[in-house]
């Protein structure tokens, strides 16, 4: 079994009842519908963690069902800003400490502001990354809010 990844120790840290799932990931197909069809999960369970920037309030983090578009002008709202652009890939690793397909919104490297779909209120559990490709975590959304200060709101399309 893999080495508990830094978001899983958090999240077990925080007292959160988590359970870890592992999955085959290709390098060119990195897409998160894949997760869920190779965790047989629901994709409205299956969280992708987005980073964007806005003209104001500059960095932001969403996490949003993998068959869901981010609507960036719900999620410059969300924000309390005008507008709000994806940020590059080739950013995130310096952002985040994550990379493309393996980026959790636990134990970023600095704390953004953090904003999940609001369909996750719908869900028991929904799995998000545990930082790293192939590697989920599947917890209670609402503990996962309030351990990164989540805002719960409507940001895709």
């Amino acid at each position: 079994m893999a080495n508990k990844t830094n978001a899983v120790r958090l999240i077990e840290q925080a007292g959160i009842p988590c359970r870890e799932a592992f999955y085959e990931f290709d390098e060119n197909d990195l897409k998160g519908t894949h997760a869920a069809h190779a965790m047989q999960m629901p994709e409205e369970q299956v969280f992708k963690t987005l980073v964007a920037r806005g003209e104001r309030t500059g960095i932001h983090v969403f996490c949003i069902p993998v068959c869901c578009e981010l609507d960036l002008k719900k999620a410059a709202k969300a924000a309390g800003d005008k507008n709000m652009e994806m940020v590059a890939v080739k950013e995130l690793l310096g952002l985040t400490g994550y990379i493309r397909g393996g980026c959790s919104p636990v134990g970023m490297k600095k704390k953004y502001p953090t904003h999940i779909d609001e369909i996750c209120i719908l869900c028991d559990e929904i799995a998000v990354s545990a930082g790293e490709r192939g590697h989920q975590m599947i917890l209670d959304p609402q503990a996962l809010a309030d351990l990164i200060g989540a805002q719960i709101a409507d940001i895709t399309k």
